[in-house]
């Protein structure tokens, strides 16, 4: 089939190569000219694993093409994917639509024959039916430009294969015919076996911002844990373990840190409560507001830990900062707890030399008052605390023994729960994590470097 992706941010560019790589032909298309040519050169303009080879394939293969054009588009398409971001509205909790609108705008008056346009962007219910209505009004085709929502349920990190291995797709329709079309552009996957749920548009709005909300939830609840498990002297990584073996609860997503962030959690969650409130059933999520200022307070209370670890004053203190990406295997710094916490440390004098495997750059672009190096003993020397910030596996890599040789008092907090405690305690280091006891301290330690129980990493 003839698809255009419109908009070749994270979720677009990687939605355009994967769809080439199962066969079809793709036009991305997006008003950033250096990212169409990086593009076009087969060059991603983000970190993402396996993106490249995929990009790489289907640029080399002729399949996969990149214009700046919308007019290019609407002559090429008989599928028009919607890949645009839906920011948080400035000044209001709700989803910033200006870029969905600005991609129907601008492709309508060129839609000269019968197309289906798809979004994927996560918008609030209702958007499909008021595009319907402009799209009739605006395109020359009228009522034979089709509307659809198939939301996408990309983890950074994982989304090429969360693409082409999805474990769901799920059809927004408002007939037959969009139907038989997603039908037969997702067809390899289909053939898999993987559930293919065809439903009204509405719905399938609501499945991405529920689902996203859900997994929201249950991250805040072990991380409200995990406080009441300080205070009660427990381990939050044992009372995970337990509640995973339910099956009503399951593992994923029920371990305690330092909360989410990203593009996606944070802002989704907050425009789901906006549109809640419009349609006059905001009651019905209001438990939601709790969940994120739990999410936000594991950040304030990390900076809490920190600065007792040093003896109550951040300033003049070196701090070692591994990691600024909202998660591993991602460049991804928007909403990152990481640069939070490091941001809050810098403000209170701390001196802050952060590292981080891909993120160093955007990072820099964000924060640029930090210090920025390249490697773990670089960012460790002389740090008067280390601070494990995200659980790339490369810091789990790390040996504690040689480390300790670089820093000037070797404290770590691990505001992950990633770390092997034990390996890093037989090395000298004091060790505090969030949500886990803290035995008293030992005669020979400082008492302003509390010690914190010996489990397994498995669990974090």
């Amino acid at each position: 089939m003839r698809l255009t992706v419109i908009g070749t941010g994270y979720l677009g560019a990687v939605h355009a190569a994967c769809m080439a790589d199962i066969g079809h032909e793709v036009l991305g298309v997006d008003i950033d000219a250096h990212r169409i040519a990086m593009l076009s050169e087969g060059r991603t303009p983000f970190y993402e694993p396996g993106l490249q080879e995929t990009l790489t394939r289907g640029v080399d293969s002729g399949r996969l093409r990149f214009t700046t054009s919308l007019r290019e588009a609407a002559e090429f398409g008989d599928v028009h994917f919607v890949c645009v971001g839906t920011p948080q509205k400035e000044g209001s909790q709700a989803a910033d639509l200006r870029y969905v609108d600005a991609v129907v705008e601008g492709l309508a008056p060129h839609l000269r024959r019968r197309c289906l346009i798809v979004g994927k962007s996560t918008v609030p219910a209702g958007t499909t039916a008021q595009l319907e209505v402009r799209l009739d009004t605006l395109a020359p085709m009228g009522a034979d430009v089709e509307v659809a929502w198939n939301p996408e349920f990309l983890r950074e990190g994982h989304a090429v294969e969360d693409t082409l291995r999805p474990d769901r797709i799920v059809a927004g329709v408002s007939s037959s015919r969009a139907d038989s079309v997603l039908r037969e552009v997702y067809a390899p996957m289909l053939r898999d076996g993987v559930p293919f749920i065809s439903t009204d548009p509405a719905t399938a709005e609501l499945v991405k911002v529920a689902a996203n909300s859900f997994l929201a939830t249950k991250i805040s609840f072990i991380n409200a844990m995990a406080e009441v498990c300080e205070a009660a002297g427990a381990d939050v990584t044992t009372l995970s373990e337990a509640l995973g073996h339910d099956t009503r609860i399951g593992r994923p997503f029920l371990s305690a840190g330092l909360g989410f962030g990203g593009g996606c959690l944070p802002k989704d969650i907050r425009a789901f409560m906006a549109r809640a409130g419009e349609l006059g059933v905001g009651d019905s999520v209001a438990f939601l507001r709790q969940v994120d200022e739990i999410n936000g307070r594991q950040r304030s209370r990390t900076v809490d830990i920190a600065r007792s670890m040093v003896g109550g004053d951040l300033a003049g203190r070196r701090i070692a900062v591994l990691g600024a990406t909202f998660k591993p295997n991602s460049d991804d710094v928007r909403d990152s707890p990481a640069l939070s916490v490091a941001a809050a440390v810098h403000r209170e004098g701390g001196i802050v030399r952060l590292y981080d495997p891909e993120g160093i750059e955007n990072a820099r672009s964000v924060l640029p008052q930090l210090e920025y190096v390249h490697d773990v003993a670089k960012t460790c020397e002389d740090a008067d605390l280390v601070l494990h910030l995200t659980e790339w596996s490369e810091f789990r890599r790390i040996d504690p023994a040689v480390l300790a040789a670089s820093v000037s008092v070797p404290r770590i907090l691990d505001a992950r729960n990633a770390l092997d405690a034990t390996l890093w305690r037989s090395a000298g280091w004091t060790v505090r994590a969030l949500g886990r006891p803290t035995p008293p301290a030992l005669p020979n330690q400082q008492a302003t470097a509390p010690v914190t129980a010996v489990y397994s990493s498995d669990l974090g």
